[in-house]
């Protein structure tokens, strides 16, 4: 981690810092990082997530696997395990990790971010505005209000 950062460790200090101080306000568990892994494989599992109908629940392991257990994302065996406590069907699993399915996707994904300026994330892009990096639920607020995207009544007062 240290070679990644090397010249820049104060920023990651500081982004450390806030991302601690984020979690703990939202009440989420958190273990600063000591290691950087390649996450493609673990986005391109997200995809298959997302078709199966389990992306909060395969999201909320793959968090916990890489910030709360310090799990490398990079590690076919920590996705699989990740996969499957997800609920997503082990033919999904496998057909990500080994023939790739979803690579063109996210492929399609990473240029649109580009194209769009994302340098980092999660970036929430709306109407033309734009939030990059964890964030208080205050800045998303202002977010949806800069964008002239009006609020929505709670789910029990819908028809």
């Amino acid at each position: 981690m240290h070679a990644l950062f090397a010249g820049r460790e104060a920023a990651f200090d500081a982004m450390s810092r806030r991302l601690e101080v984020l979690m703990a306000q939202g009440g989420l568990e958190y273990r600063r990082r000591t290691h950087t892994y390649n996450s493609r494989l673990a986005q391109e599992l997200a995809i298959a997530g997302d078709a199966a109908g389990v992306t909060d629940a395969l999201h909320d392991v793959l968090f916990r696997a890489y910030f709360v257990d310090g799990r490398n994302l990079a590690s076919k065996e920590v996705l699989l395990h990740a996969g499957h406590t997800a609920g997503l069907p082990e033919e999904s699993i496998r057909a990500v990790l080994d023939d790739r399915v979803h690579r063109s996707t996210l492929d399609g994904h990473w240029s649109r971010a580009r194209r769009l300026g994302v340098t980092g994330v999660p970036t929430f892009v709306l109407n033309g505005f734009a939030v990059v990096g964890a964030q208080p639920y205050e800045t998303l607020e202002t977010l949806v209000a800069r964008a002239g995207v009006g609020r929505r009544a709670p789910p029990s007062e819908r028809d």
